[in-house]
């Protein structure tokens, strides 16, 4: 379990990726959206999530070199996430949205490449082309997001390399308990995004409780709750306040009973849409 910023999960392939990172989902181009990667890189972040669809990849770039190079770091201790869109999906097409994120991010590679929703009838043929890019040695590591059980369970009827990293919604009200299971039996990293639920967990008097007993906040203790659960996590601010204080979460430990407390808040609400029912 992690017990620093910088500790790393080994995915399958012996690839080491942070237990930690930040996400910029829904932060637009600009100043805020570069400050706030820089402003990671700077405080010891050594992940950064983003995706085509988030329009941003251009400043996560930009943020990211002038971070490395105010920090002095290079760029192979940096993990770098990036996800294929739903209408690039097929194999062509999949390998053509990798070098544009490539382009617009302004880097040589990326460190884990994702197939960001199970559009039926598209998912594998985009799987065939992360494996081939795999092969080819053009990204260290490739995985899906917002894939159910059964959506795995169909990718690996036919795919030669096993996802990596299952990237899902999952917080106190959505714990994806039979999913987290499925993911460890095969070796596949579950990782959270929306973990604080944008922000609507809050004001739980329950997590508040164990907030006030550990002297953190409610923040804080989710993010440690997903750690302690071996859940890979990338909380999004853009305020450099919070992006230090989302990182206070290894001086504290959660008890049996606050784990078993916090998993009890699940009601399988999502904020996000389910994977089973999206509109794509």
């Amino acid at each position: 379990m992690a017990n620093h910023l910088q500790d790393t999960t080994t995915l399958h392939n012996g690839v080491k990726m942070p237990w930690f990172g930040l996400g910029v989902f829904k932060v637009e181009e600009g100043p805020e959206l570069e400050n706030a990667v820089k402003m990671a890189i700077k405080h010891g972040y050594r992940s950064i999530d983003t995706a085509a669809i988030y329009e941003n990849e251009e400043g996560v770039g930009r943020g990211i070199r002038e971070g490395l190079k105010e920090a002095g770091i290079p760029r192979e201790e940096l993990f770098v996430t990036s996800k294929v869109w739903n209408t690039e999906l097929g194999y062509e097409s999949t390998l053509a949205a990798y070098e544009t994120s490539l382009q617009k991010l302004g880097l040589e590679y990326l460190d884990l490449f994702l197939v960001h929703w199970p559009v039926e009838g598209k998912y594998k043929d985009s799987w065939r082309a992360l494996e081939t890019l795999y092969k080819e040695g053009r990204v260290r590591a490739i995985g899906v997001s917002n894939f159910h059980t059964h959506h795995l369970d169909e990718l690996l009827k036919d795919a030669e390399l096993k996802p990596m990293v299952n990237q899902v919604e999952f917080h106190p009200r959505l714990t994806q308990k039979e999913l987290r299971d499925y993911c460890k039996e095969q070796g596949i990293q579950f990782e959270a995004w929306s973990p604080l639920m944008q922000g609507e967990l809050l004001d739980n008097p329950s997590l508040q409780e164990i907030a006030q007993k550990h002297h953190k906040s409610i923040a804080q203790v989710i993010l440690r709750w997903d750690l302690q659960n071996g859940v890979v996590t990338i909380p999004k601010s853009t305020k450099e306040h919070r992006i230090v204080e989302n990182t206070a979460v290894f001086d504290f430990e959660l008890t049996t009973e606050e784990m078993a407390q916090i998993e009890g808040l699940n009601e399988n609400h999502r904020v996000g849409p389910d994977p089973d029912n999206f509109d794509f």
